[in-house]
């Protein structure tokens, strides 16, 4: 049984970590895969939105702290033992800087890293029943996978400060109402409106899509003068596209416009 399930329908790709009796805790395998799988949809032009969720009750638990293949250096590949990332660092940079829309469909359990890689998305969008937890501090341990860095800039410092102090569960309502996530569906029908969503963002315009996810990851660090040269230099390789053409026609003729990614 593969770790990983990997489907596709027209432009997305849904990606379901498949470890339903772990409640898809993050083990060294399924890790790889997905940052796999996420650097490949990065890539393929056919690939324009990413959804990832969890099979069964789960979204991800977090690291597998019982396989301890996993944490064994010995075991390590020299790349490996000197990586100054580690696998779920590699995990947030995959994600964070996919040149596509990831939306986190939470279904159940996010906790720990679980909750890092939904943070890390564009786009979270959880079940009514689901709980997400920083969880870290629960076992001894401090953040990793860029929760430290992501949580503040979504919630607040003050916000993600208690969430990782004090690990506590948070409802779909509550996560909602900080503005942790985009919106709560009911159970059975969180994987049909997630899909339906990333459908949607699929029919844009690719090449304007990737461009923006840029500009809003680098503008959380860069200065205003910074930020509005980048934003100059980019729509003009927008209004480059056959995309812009087709959207003033589109416009212009009050009908639905066809992006190709030209």
């Amino acid at each position: 049984m593969s770790e990983l399930m990997q489907t596709q329908a027209g432009g997305v790709m849904t990606l379901t970590l498949n470890r339903p009796e772990r409640l898809n805790a993050l083990n060294g395998a399924l890790q790889s895969a997905l940052i796999e799988a996420l650097l490949h949809g990065s890539r393929d032009d056919r690939v324009r939105a990413i959804v990832i969720t969890g099979e069964g009750r789960g979204f991800c638990a977090g690291l597998d702290l019982s396989d301890s293949a996993s944490f064994d250096r010995s075991r390590q590949t020299r790349q490996e033992r000197y990586d100054e990332y580690g696998w779920v660092g590699r995990l947030a940079l995959a994600i964070v800087h996919n040149d596509k829309p990831v939306l986190a469909a939470i279904n159940g359990t996010a906790a720990g890293a679980g909750l890092a890689l939904a943070v890390a998305c564009d786009l979270r969008y959880m079940a009514e029943s689901a709980r997400v937890t920083a969880g870290y501090i629960r076992r001894g341990l401090s953040p990793d996978a860029g929760l430290s860095y992501l949580l503040p800039r979504l919630v607040g410092m003050t916000r993600a400060t208690e969430l990782i102090l004090t690990g506590r569960d948070v409802s779909a309502k509550e996560a909602e109402g900080m503005g942790l996530i985009s919106g709560i569906f009911p159970d059975d029908a969180l994987q049909a409106t997630v899909a339906d969503v990333a459908s949607r963002i699929a029919d844009g315009p690719p090449v304007a899509m990737t461009l923006s996810k840029r500009l809003l990851v680098s503008g959380q660090d860069l200065s205003l003068e910074e930020t509005l040269k980048r934003e100059f230099a980019m729509i003009q390789q927008c209004f480059a596209t056959m995309d812009v053409q087709e959207g003033i026609a589109a416009f212009a003729a009050k009908r639905a416009p066809e992006f190709r990614g030209e």
